[in-house]
C-alpha cells in the first residue's frame, strides 16, 4: 500500500540477506553545495488557502528560480496544510507520494443538532473499507470506487459543528465523506474547513511558508548565508521514508543509474514487509535513494539467489553523485 500511515510500526524490520561494508563515499546533505539541494531537493509548504496547489508549485518554481517544481497531489484552493513539493530533478519523486496515505482535520457542520451518541457511531461505520462516488467537480471519472479510512478520530463537538480526524487512502475525498456522513445521520452536513496534516512521511513538524523560503533563498543571495534555506530543502530521501526499500552492493549501483532492473545477486538487504508489486525505493549502503521500482517479488522470495527482484521504473541517481 505504501503509505507511513500504514507502515510506521514496520520500519525498522529489515532482512539482512548478506553484510557489506560500502566502499563508496557520499556527499552528506549538509555538505551539498546549496545550488544543487535547490535543483534535487523537496520543501514541504504550508499550502495557505486561496490558491491551487499548481499555482503554489509555480511559486516555488519562480522563488527559486528553477525550471522545474512538482506538488505531491492536488488540495484545493480552500484547503491549507501539507503540500510536499519537488525541485528540479526530483520532480519524479511526487509519484511515490501520491498514492501515499493522507490526514486531514476537517470542521463539519450538520444541519441540526444530534446526539454526540449518534455521530460516534455513525463515525464508527465510515471506518474501513468504504464506497465513495467522486465529486462533479473532480479530476477522475465518477464512478463508484472503494477507498479505505484507516481512523476517524472526534476531537470537539459544539452543538452542531464537529471537529474531527481522519487519516484515509489517497484520493479519498473528505468533502465527500462528510455529505455522506451528514446523509447517514439523516441530518444533512457540510464541510466549513479542511486542513492537511499529514502526506505520506511528511507531516506539520517540518512545514514552512511561501514566506519562509522566499526570505530563506533571498538571505543566501545577498547575504550569502545558506544555513535557513538548507533547514527548509529537504533531501529527496526523506520523500521515500514511508516506502519499503532494499539496499544494494556498490557494484550493483552503476547498472541501476543506467537503468538496470535490479537482480537478486545485488542486494544486501531489504524491508521485511515488501509484497510483489509494491512500489519500493532502491538505495545505495550509504542510504542514497537509487531508484524508484515495482517489487517482482515478495520478501521472502528475495532470499532466493537467482531471479529479477525489482523492475526498475525511475532512476533519480546520477553516477557522478557517488564517488570512489
Amino acid at each position: 500500500m505504501g503509505n507511513s500511515l500504514r507502515y510506521e510500526s514496520f520500519a525498522n524490520e529489515i532482512i539482512i540477506k548478506k553484510e557489506a561494508i560500502t566502499n563508496k563515499s557520499s556527499v552528506e546533505h549538509a555538505n551539498k553545495k546549496i545550488e544543487e539541494l535547490i535543483q534535487y531537493g523537496i520543501v514541504n509548504i504550508d499550502k495557505p488557502q486561496g490558491p491551487t496547489s499548481h499555482q503554489v508549485s509555480d511559486y516555488v518554481q519562480k522563488i527559486l528560480g528553477i525550471s522545474k517544481a512538482g506538488h505531491s497531489g492536488t488540495l484545493d484552493p480552500n484547503v491549507t496544510g501539507v503540500l510536499p513539493i519537488a525541485l528540479g530533478r526530483a520532480t519524479r519523486i511526487v509519484q511515490a507520494l501520491l498514492n501515499s496515505g493522507k490526514e486531514y482535520i476537517a470542521l463539519m457542520h450538520l444541519h441540526r443538532e444530534v446526539s454526540e451518541s449518534q455521530i460516534k457511531k455513525c463515525l464508527v461505520s465510515f471506518t474501513g473499507k468504504i464506497k465513495q462516488l467522486p465529486p462533479i467537480k473532480s479530476s477522475v471519472k465518477r464512478v463508484l470506487r472503494q477507498r479505505e479510512v484507516y481512523y476517524l478520530d472526534i476531537l470537539e463537538i459544539e452543538e452542531k459543528d464537529v471537529l474531527f480526524r481522519v487519516g484515509c487512502e489517497a484520493g479519498t475525498y473528505i468533502r465527500k465523506l462528510i455529505h455522506d456522513i451528514g446523509l447517514k445521520l439523516g441530518c444533512g452536513a457540510h464541510m466549513v474547513e479542511l486542513r492537511r496534516t499529514k502526506a505520506g512521511p511528511f507531516d506539520e513538524s517540518t512545514l514552512v511558508s511561501l514566506y519562509d523560503l522566499k526570505d530563506g533563498y533571498e538571505f543566501w543571495k545577498k547575504e550569502n548565508e545558506e544555513r535557513y534555506l538548507r533547514k527548509i530543502i529537504q533531501p529527496v530521501e526523506n520523500a521515500v521514508k514511508h516506502l519499503p526499500k532494499i539496499w544494494v552492493f556498490d557494484s550493483t549501483v552503476e547498472p541501476l543509474c543506467h537503468g538496470a532492473d535490479l537482480k537478486l545477486p545485488g542486494i544486501s538487504k531489504f524491508s521485511a514487509r515488501i509484497k510483489k508489486s509494491d512500489m519500493v525505493a532502491i538505495m545505495t549502503l550509504k542510504d542514497e535513494l537509487i531508484a524508484l521500482g515495482n517489487s517482482l517479488m515478495s520478501a521472502n522470495e528475495m532470499l532466493a539467489e537467482r531471479g529479477i527482484a525489482v523492475k526498475t521504473r525511475k532512476v533519480f541517481m546520477k553516477m557522478c553523485k557517488l564517488k570512489c
